[in-house]
């Protein structure tokens, strides 16, 4: 008779944790747990540039991964940009500025052509909301997600939005940029000043 007391005892006590194990589980899921092919096939990114076979990673984002917005893949973010120079763009989908930036790399990215990777680094979890965001703005650049803020520490950047980094073809940095272009022109002078690219 004990021993029955002792078990019923135990699951009542047990059975509160139990259940709020699981409520704490299912908040703590990550915020792109949700994230849907549709949502990502709605937003109509272009694909995240790939490392060439035999590229490897050079200059500080060496070795760091990311996961492509538009499949979701993972990619070294360094081997992929590797032989080009770059500008990538850190922003958020909270982030005001950052939503006034966006439409001129866009226009950038299409004036540049294949002379520069233009590439979007969406410095918060919340892969959901940075497709949503995009694909509301139309904004079909290359986009990848930087949920740790890897690329940011990588490069020195501050933990402000938005901010611009300007790579070399080796992987270095030429520049960061801790404020907003004020348009097409101004991303077109400061690419090449900073990178000789003209565009």
């Amino acid at each position: 008779m004990v021993a029955v007391i002792v078990v019923v005892g135990l699951t009542v006590a047990l059975w509160p944790r139990a259940e709020h194990t699981e409520n704490t589980r299912d908040r703590a899921a990550p915020p792109n747990a949700g994230v849907s092919e549709q949502a990502r096939a709605a937003a109509e990114l272009a694909p995240c540039p790939r490392a060439e076979p035999g590229a490897t990673s050079a200059g500080p984002l060496a070795g760091i991964t990311v996961k492509c917005l538009a499949d979701g893949r993972s990619t070294d973010i360094a081997a992929a940009l590797g032989g080009k120079p770059a500008l990538l763009n850190l922003w958020a989908y909270w982030c005001a500025p950052c939503a006034e930036e966006l439409p001129y790399l866009r226009q950038y990215a299409q004036r540049a052509g294949n002379a520069i990777t233009v590439l979007t680094v969406h410095s918060d979890p919340d892969e959901a909301k940075a497709l949503a965001r995009l694909t509301d703005m139309g904004i079909r650049v290359p986009g990848v997600l930087d949920a740790e803020a890897a690329v940011r520490n990588a490069v020195g950047a501050p933990a402000v939005l938005p901010v611009s980094v300007l790579l070399r073809a080796d992987g270095s940095v030429a520049r960061v940029m801790v404020r907003a272009f004020t348009g097409v022109d101004d991303i077109a002078a400061t690419v090449a000043n900073e990178l000789g690219v003209a565009a």
